[in-house]
């Protein structure tokens, strides 16, 4: 079994990468946080090229792909720190009209009670009768909690979700590995690089570490799409994305914190994100039970 993508998985990773290059780049990002909300036109933008139609059939007007170009496409779109409810838009492709191609955008209440998005969503999935407005710390992710939503488990998330979810942790981990690299490489101290001091190597590399044994996880729960493994991969990808988030923000120093870098955005995101589905505990209970068994 391979786990290596194909040249046509790489070229539509390079192609969604290049789409969000020009249409959401550093100074789109935060224009964006100055002045919120959803933007439509980048919406139907990306469902034109068919970001929430790629497992769609072709003969429905999709894309035809699977599980694992949506992961490459999705990893794309946490790097980008690209906002909006693309998960619960992608899994409504199917069945709410218009979410495909982007002129609908659906929202839904997940495992933990969450609703991103939902001023902004023409759909919801689930009962949001109710729901309460909560202070985001991210301010590209509003959020809801709806009052009627069970507790959610590990087990009774979507488990699709949850992988896409991951897929946007591990995009968000290797973007912030490479900033704090390339912070290192050019801030200078004492005449020299910070990365020439042994305790800035040893943040960088074990980001590199934590979001490389991240990315084997993801994509290999993406080829078995065993609820198991995606729990596994969810968890890596979690730790991988928050801690290298905290750790290149170390990196940058006080500067990571102004609003000027990126840094503390894919830290506020990765802290909402690990909230999604539920608790981590119950994506541990079921790995465990598992090993277990």
């Amino acid at each position: 079994m391979r786990f290596q993508p194909t040249e046509d998985q790489l070229a539509l990773r390079d192609g969604v990468r290049g789409l969000l290059a020009r249409r959401f780049d550093g100074g789109a990002l935060r224009a964006a946080v100055a002045a919120p909300g959803l933007d439509r036109a980048l919406w139907r933008e990306l469902g034109e090229a068919g970001f929430f139609a790629l497992r769609l059939p072709e003969a429905d007007g999709g894309v035809g792909l699977g599980l694992p170009e949506t992961v490459l496409a999705f990893e794309e779109a946490g790097r980008a720190l690209l906002p909006g409810p693309l998960a619960a838009t992608h899994l409504a492709a199917a069945t709410v009209p218009g979410a495909a191609t982007g002129e609908t955008v659906v929202t839904g209440v997940d495992g933990g009670g969450l609703v991103e998005w939902l001023m902004e969503a023409d759909v919801v999935v689930g009962d949001a009768s109710g729901a309460l407005p909560l202070r985001s710390v991210d301010p590209l992710t509003p959020l809801h909690r709806a009052p009627a939503a069970g507790a959610g488990t590990g087990a009774g998330a979507d488990p699709v979700a949850v992988l896409l979810t991951a897929a946007e942790q591990l995009g968000t981990a290797a973007r912030t590995c490479e900033l704090a690299v390339q912070h290192a490489r050019t801030r200078e101290q004492f005449g020299q690089p910070i990365g020439a001091f042994q305790a800035v190597k040893h943040l960088c590399a074990q980001m590199l570490v934590r979001t490389e044994a991240a990315r084997a996880a993801v994509y290999a729960a993406a080829v078995t799409a065993d609820a198991v493994d995606i729990a596994a991969a969810r968890l890596l990808a979690d730790e991988a994305a928050v801690r290298g988030a905290r750790d290149c923000l170390q990196v940058h120093g006080g500067m990571g914190f102004t609003w000027e870098a990126e840094v503390h955005l894919h830290l506020k995101r990765t802290w909402v994100r690990a909230q999604r589905g539920g608790a981590a505990t119950e994506r541990e209970e079921l790995l465990a039970a598992d090993l277990l068994a």
